[in-house]
């Protein structure tokens, strides 16, 4: 992989470019053995895993000082993990690829991350800054690739522009100054989306609530024929490229009450896909396994499904002819039975936690006729759209704000925009 195929941006710097690892320290981390109980043991080192990107991916923080795991100095000792002192610059590079942050303390981290210790001629901060404005690039690479990682013969390659360093703290405090700005404003449109949530789960319970008092309730068992759970073979990473392609799905294609059909993996020639686990338009999806917040999410399928196979983390639920699939899922998305799918969560002491179909069996549906079914779709709907055109004017004002910040960041860190001035520089 060359530097261009990278950040092509690059070929546009004032300043000329270096490979990082020619003014800092490269380096990168381990995991102590699981299977010797005294490495973790007296844990006392902060670790950096995958669990602690979601303190970077809003790009607002800039320094990480506290990890969910620790390590002990014997774990250390016996792996080939390294403690880094504190302003070493660390990025992922697998899995959630392009993330990036300056560690507060002295730390170490496992294999998915790179780090940096600077030299004298690179300013932490720069690096820190240059390093987000080539992260779209570093995620386009990763995609393409079987496991999503950018591997360590890559990220030696990797080139920043090198002004010098009297210039490079000049743009670090100038980003600086200016991304707070914009991370005030995206945090408002944030405020704003949360709110339109709120208020579209609240009328959703209200209409629910009515139901139930008006009809009564029972039990989903009362309404189920079955419950399947899929198979997840190894698949390629990258999505099915065409309709006649087998895909399975990933458990991302159910969010929130919403099917994505792009969401899927693509199933390799050599694998013999399961016919019995296609899914098909109408079927009713319920997330078996995910993290405490996602576990139980639903959602209806819609649109052309051919040739997508239903995965092992999500239950596909066949129900009687008098329930439509679309009235259960809102009824699932309402407070009432995301209380009960959260008790579940509450008790289990992993992160991946796990659904039952006895569990899904407990949820409570209202008995409402096939009108008032479709009497609580319409209206859910209705305000669905209207929330919706709100939540899209908010969606445009994030997806500018985050076009604004990394044009501002990457024509900073190439001297496009002299930071002293704030003017545009006009190429000779």
């Amino acid at each position: 992989m060359t530097d261009g195929l990278i950040a092509p941006w690059l070929s546009d710097s004032r300043w000329p470019t270096k490979p990082i690892r020619y003014v800092a320290r490269l380096g990168t981390g381990h995991t102590p053995s699981r299977n010797v109980p005294q490495y973790w043991k007296d844990c006392t080192i902060p670790w950096i895993t995958l669990a602690d990107v979601w303190q970077l991916r809003n790009g607002t923080a800039d320094t990480i000082t506290k990890t969910k795991e620790k390590i002990s100095n014997l774990g250390l000792a016996n792996s080939s993990a390294v403690k880094h002192p504190a302003g070493t610059v660390i990025l992922s590079r697998t899995a959630s690829v392009g993330f990036s942050a300056i560690m507060g303390v002295d730390m170490a981290t496992t294999q998915d991350f790179a780090t940096w210790t600077c030299g004298p001629d690179l300013e932490p901060k720069y690096l820190l800054h240059a390093l987000r404005a080539m992260a779209p690039d570093l995620k386009r690479v990763a995609a393409g690739s079987t496991h999503k990682t950018v591997y360590m013969p890559d990220i030696e390659q990797l080139r920043i522009p090198l002004p010098p360093l009297g210039e490079q703290r000049r743009i670090a405090d100038y980003l600086d100054t200016e991304t707070t700005r914009i991370n005030k404003l995206t945090a408002l449109q944030l405020d704003i989306r949360n709110k339109l949530s709120e208020r579209e789960r609240a009328l959703r319970d209200g209409l629910v609530d009515n139901l139930a008092a008006l009809c009564g309730e029972l039990p989903m068992r009362r309404f189920v024929t079955k419950i399947e759970q899929g198979a997840s073979p190894q698949c390629e990473a990258i999505p099915r490229q065409a309709a006649d392609e087998w895909g399975v799905l990933k458990l991302s294609a159910v969010k929130q009450g919403r099917f994505d059909d792009r969401e899927n993996k693509r199933l390799p020639e050599d694998v013999a896909p399961t016919p019995a686990y296609e899914v098909h338009r109408g079927d009713l999806l319920v997330t078996r396994a995910n993290t405490p917040h996602l576990v139980g999410d639903v959602a209806v399928i819609t649109g052309n499904t051919k040739r997508l196979l239903l995965p092992d983390l999500i239950y596909r639920v066949g129900l009687l002819p008098e329930m439509d699939a679309a009235f259960v899922a809102q009824v699932a998305l309402s407070s009432r039975v995301r209380l009960l799918v959260e008790s579940v969560a509450r008790g289990s002491s992993q992160s991946m936690v796990k659904l039952r179909g006895e569990d899904i069996k407990e949820w409570p549906i209202p008995v409402a006729s096939a009108t008032q079914q479709r009497t609580l779709l319409t209206e859910v709907e209705r305000n669905a759209e209207t929330i919706g055109r709100l939540r899209a004017v908010a969606d445009r004002q994030l997806s500018l704000l985050d076009e604004r910040r990394q044009a501002l960041i990457t024509a900073a860190v190439t001297g496009q925009f002299d930071v002293t001035t704030a003017r545009q520089v006009t190429p000779a």
